[in-house]
């Protein structure tokens, strides 16, 4: 679903909006649990799957801790590949999961889990699909943006959740991802939710930072769902920001307006540098006088992470 995230969704608390579309989204609530009781979970013998999901809607790193996975379980010798179900104006997040490894798609997760279990891979991560009930997955990881947290606390359309945030007492794994920003008070708020959940860490680290002159001046744009996020990685690692532009998530560039990022850019005497996934959406006429930054996720407690993720083949 493509839209553009209203600025309530992320204030720290609800505001008159919000309640008024509460009474909406208390009986989106009421659907979505009575499909989890009446929809039964198929549970697979032949492949192990691991979800990689959120109850924030967007932005939460579910793409870059899915391509960390794959490549831990790869280095072990794992046969493993990725699933995500097709939505047209995905196709960024498309692209670089199949420059990582195999990538099944369908209209439905089933269908491209059975096409996966037909070519014998061992291990199936899902980009997204904590909300489908179709699947009874072995391992599942609730991601969060420690920016964005769960908004103003309130489900769609009054806030940005899929899932009431007391819900994360059903879960057994949770993933903060950001640069280590209001994680004591993020850990807090989710321990009281559930005192045994496992809580993991991840940080992104740029990994083509030789690229780039720190002495330059930057115009830094992008259109994903952890805009913030990206631009706090950027002054981490000391760019010269001098002007940010914010485009909605998945947003589809015309070539009119990267004509005036290129235009502005020239005006300021600045250089232009966006995300990985806003690249690949760009015509390849109009990408050439800007770069992108190819970032990782750095897993914090590792060791930790590595153990129940391993527990799951044995």
């Amino acid at each position: 679903m493509k839209l553009n995230k209203p600025k309530f969704w992320d204030y720290k608390k609800p505001n008159i909006i919000s309640y008024i579309l509460w009474p909406i989204s208390v009986i989106i609530q009421i659907i979505h649990f009575l499909r989890s009781i009446i929809q039964h979970k198929k549970k697979y013998s032949t492949i192990k799957t691991i979800c990689i999901g959120n109850i924030y809607l967007g932005g939460t790193g579910k793409t870059s801790l899915s391509l960390k996975i794959k490549k831990i379980l790869e280095e072990k010798k794992i046969k493993t590949c990725f699933i995500k179900k097709y939505y047209p104006n995905q196709s960024d997040e498309q692209k670089i999961l199949k420059e990582n490894g195999k990538l099944f798609t369908a209209s439905n997760r089933q269908t491209a889990l059975n096409e996966a279990i037909k070519q014998s891979y061992q291990i199936a991560i899902f980009d997204d699909g904590l909300q489908d009930f179709s699947i009874n997955y072995d391992l599942s990881f609730v991601c969060f943006n420690n920016i964005n947290w769960v908004g103003n606390g309130f489900t769609i359309p009054a806030g940005p959740l899929r899932e009431n945030p007391n819900n994360l007492r059903k879960y057994k794994n949770l993933f903060l991802n950001g640069n280590n920003e209001n994680l004591e008070n993020i850990k807090e708020y989710i321990l009281k939710i559930n005192p045994t959940i496992n809580i993991y860490e991840g940080r992104y680290v740029v990994l083509n930072i030789n690229e780039f002159d720190k002495k330059d001046k930057y115009l830094a744009f992008s259109g994903i769902g952890n805009h913030k996020t990206f631009i706090s990685m950027l002054k981490t690692n000391k760019f010269n920001i001098i002007k940010e532009l914010e485009f909605p998530d998945h947003y589809s560039y015309s070539n009119n307006d990267i004509e005036k990022i290129i235009s502005f850019s020239k005006k300021c005497n600045c250089k232009i540098i966006t995300t990985e996934k806003d690249y690949n959406r760009l015509s390849q006429n109009l990408n050439k006088e800007i770069k992108f930054i190819k970032s990782e996720l750095e897993i914090i407690n590792e060791k930790d992470f590595l153990y129940n993720l391993l527990k799951l083949y044995g």
